[in-house]
């Protein structure tokens, strides 16, 4: 099963890297082949249209979200939305490629506001794409996040079942 984790911010040593490097991290111990997309890299070019010519890392990012079988996309909430960063990278991305994959996600906030219209949103992203999205979605905020580490062991334990969760769709599809 291959198995793609997202981190959607742009910024550098954000929240949503931090925990999406330990969903990573935990994944890899679930015997799949797991690839980290990390959008703060700033890689991946801003979509201009089907006829434009991008850059490796934007064509392996896509090609890596087509390819996998489980998506586990991280996103901060910007603006009561999610990462426009995020959706960029979905430009790039087949729909008819799409079909019948699993997703999980991790929403990071810095209040609790906005967790549930942030994941409807993700979800209808999803849908458009036929990917079955695991409700079961954990919501974050910035106190999981301490002098620099992510150190919460309640939130990483509903990260661990999200990602197990996800994993137990997936492999009941496939």
């Amino acid at each position: 099963m291959k198995v793609v984790v997202v981190s959607g911010s742009p910024r550098k040593n954000s929240n949503t890297q931090l925990i999406m490097r330990y969903v990573v991290e935990y994944t890899k111990i679930k015997n799949v082949d797991v690839e980290f997309i990390n959008i703060s890299e700033g890689q991946i070019e801003c979509y201009k249209g089907p006829d434009e010519n991008y850059n490796e890392a934007t064509k392996n990012a896509a090609n890596a979200l087509m390819d996998a079988d489980v998506w586990l996309i991280g996103t901060p909430i910007y603006n009561s939305f999610f990462s426009s960063a995020l959706k960029n990278l979905f430009e790039y991305v087949n729909y008819k490629k799409t079909v019948g994959k699993v997703a999980g996600m991790v929403i990071v906030a810095a209040g609790n506001i906005g967790f549930i219209d942030v994941q409807t949103l993700v979800t209808q992203l999803l849908s458009y794409f036929r990917v079955i999205t695991n409700p079961q979605a954990v919501f974050l905020t910035t106190e999981s996040i301490s002098d620099g580490g992510f150190t919460d062991d309640d939130a990483k334990k509903r990260l661990r079942d999200m990602v197990d969760s996800t994993l137990e769709i997936a492999s009941k599809l496939c």
